[in-house]
């Protein structure tokens, strides 16, 4: 048991705040419940939060270089790898060499997980209507404004006076 003067953390206590960075931590605690609820409601497709956005790049694109879809998710190369091998072992996806260069791993979904795309499109309408709920259309304009500037500004494609100054 801790002595009487440190405070005992229960759950019902408010989640430690980081000092003088109210929107990185609101942002951090959006994102951290977002993540939680998507993994709720993609649950029953047998995905993990991450997965669902590769199954639909394949189901949108069809049939891609590994390399492809690490470029286009973002995504460094031994988490797209480990995530096509967790999907590969769940019968959702095959990795084959690319009949044009060998060095090359082709990603093609299977028929397993073709199945799963209207049960994942209708997880990420569910989780649009949760995440907005309540919004007026004014104010899920001006929410898609600021989450866009906010990206904008942590990946460096503002330019010009609106770039925000970071000191290192």
């Amino acid at each position: 048991m801790p002595p009487a003067s440190e405070p005992v953390q229960g759950k019902d206590d408010p989640v430690p705040t980081v000092a003088d960075a109210p929107m990185s931590e609101a942002l951090f605690r959006a994102a951290r419940v977002h993540r939680i609820t998507a993994g709720n409601l993609l649950r029953e497709t047998g995905l993990y939060p991450g997965q669902e956005l590769l199954m639909m790049q394949l189901w949108g694109q069809g049939e891609q270089r590994q390399a492809d879809l690490i470029k286009t998710l973002g995504l460094d190369p031994s988490t797209v790898t480990k995530m096509l091998q967790r999907l590969e072992q769940s019968g959702f996806v095959t990795r084959s060499p690319s009949p044009h260069d060998r060095r090359a791993v082709v990603v093609n979904t299977t028929r397993a997980g073709q199945a799963l795309r209207d049960r994942v499109l209708r997880a990420w309408r569910d989780l649009e209507t949760v995440t907005a709920a309540g919004f007026t259309d004014e104010e899920y304009a001006q929410a898609m404004r600021v989450l866009t500037r906010i990206e904008a500004n942590l990946t460096g494609t503002v330019s010009g006076a609106d770039a925000p100054s970071v000191a290192g």
